[in-house]
């Protein structure tokens, strides 16, 4: 179903903001933007939906789940392998 590999950011890509001329907020924010894309892709994939027909309740749903996922099965049962707690 989900590809447990992915990479939402690569070296690559990495590198490639690191070159750009922005400012350290700016390149954050494009960091973050292409992650952001990827992910919005994996959930319109996962929910069969059109990236451009994604609405937030079904984003929101698709995080419910990844969450449910990590609380029961474990941080590698879910695709975000982060640990909130740790982000707050």
């Amino acid at each position: 179903m989900l590809d447990q590999s992915l990479q939402f950011l690569t070296p690559e890509e990495s590198a490639e903001v690191d070159k750009a001329l922005l400012s350290s907020p700016e390149k954050f924010l494009t960091r973050l933007t292409i992650s952001t894309a990827k992910l919005l892709k994996l959930i319109a994939t996962d929910t069969d939906t059109p990236i451009e027909n994604l609405t937030a309740v079904q984003i929101t749903q698709w995080f419910e789940k990844d969450a449910k996922l990590k609380r029961e099965q474990g941080v590698n049962a879910s695709v975000l392998k982060w640990d909130a707690e740790n982000l707050e």
